[in-house]
């Protein structure tokens, strides 16, 4: 993808600390000759559809995240235009990993809080909005703005030098960035599908050996549960109640909450370690509001919060016998109440459940084990690429549009791409998030705002 750039023939210095060194034959405009500020208020409700900030780019937002707006309400809106650059000006004091440019390929309105740009003729709009992003990659931004949480308006941008290559060495720019950019997420997209493979594959292990363990010859019985199929004919079926004893976290009262060598666990894990009173460990902590789905091994004493499920008595089972039995359940392999929202430990009691001999579950821990730790550590290597990739990425974009390399001969040499499949994934989104976003990169602001 790099193969063959280089630096410029000729820099000048730019007088700038943070630009350096330019192009020689790179002009440095004031940003009020570059950019100009657009301010279309939506009187009269001409425009009805209402646009969002996410993920570094403009969408369209559903009706059903429209909470408590009016059709009156949108008269205080902005009208935006295909082409127009929107930024999020405001928190820069508390928020500095938030990528604030996009630009727009829809008209619409927007929340009149935030700024909105048109390019002026010596900029094409998509090199405009790079521009800026690069200028944010580099936490330009952060040293300007005024108020209380240093929010930006039109006259941080006025004298903001800005480097601009000719109108035909923007376009080679965009189209150079723009192909490196298909490649990387592309990369991305790959690896996020292995890390989901992997999770996979990881529950799948969990569930064979929780349901048949490690013998592949064993002979099996029929279980009569749904859930379950066929199990070792030498293990018995058990209601949960019979083996394990699940019971509901609690709430300690204030003035018992003294400094204290325990952790506080709820259904999302450790949260707290100032808390004296405690539960025996080991123990297993599962969620029991929403999602029963995490599920954590405690090996301390703990104190069991409110919002959880726990065990310390595992009825003469292996401790983790038990977790990795609640993780087989907490997954949507019993088809009840389980993942029910709100669950009352008595719904779980009811399930059957395979229990196998202390002498299988002593050989089925260690291969769990074992096998989560080589799942996992394949896992971070991948997701260590992802970082990498990404890094990489912004070094790019940064690297290439204030002038440390000379990609006009790579863009003349990269092949037409008009027929190349979509994008699998956004690369500046959670990994979980349903976008396919192109060369507007960003992320969402960091107070969830969409407007």
């Amino acid at each position: 993808m790099i193969d063959g750039l280089s630096p410029y023939p000729e820099y000048r210095p730019s007088a700038v600390e943070w630009l350096g060194d330019v192009p020689a034959h790179w002009d440095i405009l004031p940003g009020r000759a570059c950019f100009t500020e657009k301010k279309e208020p939506n009187t009269g409700l001409k425009e009805s559809t209402v646009l969002s900030l996410s993920f570094g780019k403009i969408v369209v937002k559903p009706e059903e995240k429209l909470h408590g707006l009016v059709p009156e309400s949108f008269e205080t809106y902005q009208v935006v235009d295909p082409g127009d650059i929107i930024i999020r000006p405001t928190d820069l004091q508390n928020d500095w990993n938030s990528l604030r440019f996009a630009l727009s390929s829809h008209r619409g309105i927007i929340t009149s809080a935030y700024l909105c740009f048109h390019t002026e003729e010596v900029l094409d709009r998509r090199y405009g909005h790079l521009l800026l992003h690069t200028y944010d990659l580099k936490k330009i931004f952060y040293g300007l703005g005024s108020g209380l949480r240093q929010n930006l308006n039109w006259s941080d941008f006025k004298y903001l030098p800005c480097t601009i290559p000719s109108l035909p060495e923007q376009a080679a720019i965009i189209q150079f960035l723009e192909h490196a950019d298909r490649r990387i997420r592309r990369a991305v997209s790959a690896k996020r599908r292995l890390i989901a493979l992997l999770n996979e594959e990881k529950q799948a292990v969990i569930h064979r050996a929780v349901t048949r363990g490690l013998e592949p010859d064993v002979p099996l019985k029929p279980s009569g549960v749904e859930w379950l199929g066929d199990v070792p004919a030498h293990w018995d079926i058990r209601r949960l109640k019979w083996a394990l004893r699940l019971q509901r976290g609690y709430d300690l009262p204030q003035e018992k909450r003294l400094p204290g060598p325990y952790p506080v666990v709820s259904s999302g894990g450790i949260i707290d370690t100032h808390h004296e009173y405690r539960t025996e460990g080991p123990g297993v902590v599962m969620g029991r509001y929403g999602s029963t789905e995490a599920v954590f091994f405690i090996t301390e004493n703990f104190w069991p919060h409110n919002t959880s499920l726990f065990v310390t008595d595992f009825q003469g089972n292996l401790p983790q016998w038990g977790y990795y039995l609640l993780r087989a359940i907490s997954k949507g392999d019993y088809s009840g109440k389980s993942a029910v929202p709100g669950i009352n430990r008595k719904d779980l009691f009811e399930i059957s459940v395979p229990v196998p001999p202390i002498k299988d579950q002593m050989r089925i821990v260690p291969f769990l084990i074992a096998a989560e730790d080589q799942n996992h550590l394949r896992i971070v290597a991948a997701q260590k690429e992802i970082d990498l990739l990404l890094e990489f990425r912004t070094r790019l974009i940064a690297d290439v549009v204030t002038g440390k390399f000379d990609v006009r001969a790579a863009a003349a040499a990269l092949p037409d791409e008009a027929d190349e499949p979509a994008i699998l994934d956004d690369v500046d989104a959670p990994a979980d998030a349903e976008a396919d976003v192109p060369l507007e990169i960003g992320v969402e602001d960091a107070d969830g705002i969409e407007a």
